[in-house]
Parts: structure tokens; sequence; C-alpha cells
């Protein structure tokens, strides 16, 4: 059976794309922010990995590697500004940094319990702007706040007592919008 060099290249390309993402955040200053999962370097690759080991797609996997870089509604600490989208983009591609931005900008109390509805309604926390995000957005955000939100439980047994309970029943409320081994790893993670 013949070998095809492009499938040979495609790893090797891949992991020096991710290289070169690691490096950007490192000069931003991510491997000196402390984060509920150690540092927020190593919860960011940490979090990319998780996403490549349930076999996300390349940008979802590019956007769980960045998802902080504008804060979030839960870290507010942010490495670039959304007034300059078009730096991450020029690193991580277009669709993984518009994935990082809606990551970004959810308001999460008024977006989280609506996710799973049809034409679920979203809340933008910059801009305030309620959105009505097609189904494949709703599942890519989902996934990347199962990977984020798992890490985080996995690294820090304290913060999974306090909230382990609430986030399975947030994520058994996603369970449609969440792959296989996503929710497998929800199971297995939360009590």
């Amino acid at each position: 059976m013949a070998i095809d060099p492009y499938e040979l290249k495609r790893p090797r390309q891949e992991e020096s794309g991710i290289a070169t993402v690691v490096e950007s955040l490192a000069s931003h200053g991510a491997n000196e922010i402390a984060h509920p999962g150690g540092t927020l370097l190593a919860h960011l690759e940490r979090v990319q990995a998780l996403l490549g080991a349930w076999g996300a797609r390349p940008a979802v996997r590019l956007a769980g590697l960045c998802h902080a870089y504008y804060g979030t509604d839960g870290f507010p600490t942010g490495l670039g500004d959304t007034a300059q989208r078009d730096v991450l983009a020029a690193i991580i591609g277009e669709e993984a940094e518009r994935l990082v931005y809606f990551y970004a900008s959810c308001d999460r109390r008024f977006s989280y319990s609506h996710l799973a509805e049809p034409a679920g309604p979203f809340k933008d926390r910059f801009t305030d702007t309620v959105l009505r995000p097609p189904l494949e957005l709703r599942r890519d955000f989902a996934e990347l706040t199962a990977a984020n939100e798992l890490d985080i439980m996995r690294v820090n047994p304290d913060l999974r007592a306090q909230h382990g309970p609430g986030l399975l029943c947030l994520f058994t409320s996603w369970r449609r919008l969440l792959s296989d081994p996503a929710w497998q790893a929800v199971q297995m993670t939360l009590p």
C-alpha cells in the first residue's frame, strides 16, 4: 500500500502551526498569567489537546488554544483587544478567530440556559447584542465550553467539588450539542 506524502506532512505542519500560536500566546504573557488550571498557557494547551482527543476539527482546536485571548465572562484577563481582531485572525485563521470572539463574547448568565433551544438567543457581552446563532456555531461553542470547564475540573479538585454538580446539570441540558467523546468526558469527570 502506497503512503500519501501529503498525509505525512499534515501532522508536522499542524504541529508547527500550533507551536507558532503557543509562541504568540507566550509573547502576550499567557505563560505568566495565573489561572485556576495553573498558568493560562498550560490551561489553553490542555484545552486544545482535549479537543483534539475528541476529534474536533482544526479550527475548533485552534479556538480552544486561544479561547481566552479576549478574556471571557468568567476570566476577564485578556491577551488581545477585540478592536484588533485581525491580529489573531492572521495567526489562527478567520474561522478559528470568529469562534474565539464568539466564545469570549458570551454573556453566560443570559446565554447558557438558552444555548440548546432551537434558535436559542445568545447575548454578546461586548455589544449587548442578542443573536440567534446557527446550530453548528452553538455546537462548537458547547464543545469548547465543555473542554474548558472539564480541564479546570480535572486539575482543580476544589473547584470540581464546588462547581461540578452545576456543570453536570448544564452539560446535561446541552447533551444534543456535545459530541459523544465530549459527553463521555463530562460523565467521567463530573460527579
